[in-house]
């Protein structure tokens, strides 16, 4: 059986110059993987968790011919881990999420996160567990982009953006 060439994407916090480098878990979740890469590049607002903790992510229309089965689940990530989530926009188009301009019901979004540091755990209030894909792991630079989401966390996302593109 041949083997797949390891991938590896760049994920930046474009105003804030940072950029590390994740290696995509093809092994792993491979429909997920070839779904995001297919899309690369994309970017868009970040936002930080409100109840995941330690969670940088940015929100897309879906990009996939077809929603990824939930491969390679987990609830609770670990530093470097990137996931996939996929949400009805009756999910999240309330003003306690704050983005009720943005997701409106009879849509579909996609979240693409990045946990920067231990002890999140997946659990909404309103809907209960919410399992994401771990797709991707970063290999270089996670300490600079965890500095860079502490201080989203403290001064705010406001005009920022979170990157992916292909390395």
């Amino acid at each position: 059986m041949e083997r797949m060439a390891d991938r590896y994407i760049e994920v930046s916090l474009v105003k804030r110059g940072i950029t590390g480098t994740a290696k995509l878990l093809d092994d792993r979740a491979p429909i997920t993987c070839a779904a995001v890469w297919d899309s690369l590049p994309l970017a868009g607002d970040v936002y930080h968790a409100k109840y995941a903790r330690n969670e940088i992510y940015a929100l897309f229309p879906p990009f996939a011919k077809t929603e990824p089965p939930l491969e390679n689940p987990t609830v609770t990530p670990i530093p470097g881990d990137l996931c996939y989530f996929s949400f009805a926009g009756t999910e999240l188009g309330t003003k306690s999420y704050g983005y009720d301009r943005e997701v409106r019901a009879g849509t579909t979004v996609v979240d693409l996160a990045l946990f920067y540091e231990r002890n999140n755990l997946l659990l909404n209030g309103d809907v209960g567990w919410v399992p994401g894909i771990v797709w991707g792991e970063v290999v270089e630079g996670l300490a600079e982009l965890a500095e860079g989401c502490n201080d989203l966390w403290r001064s705010g996302a406001s005009g920022e953006t979170l990157s992916f593109r292909r390395a």
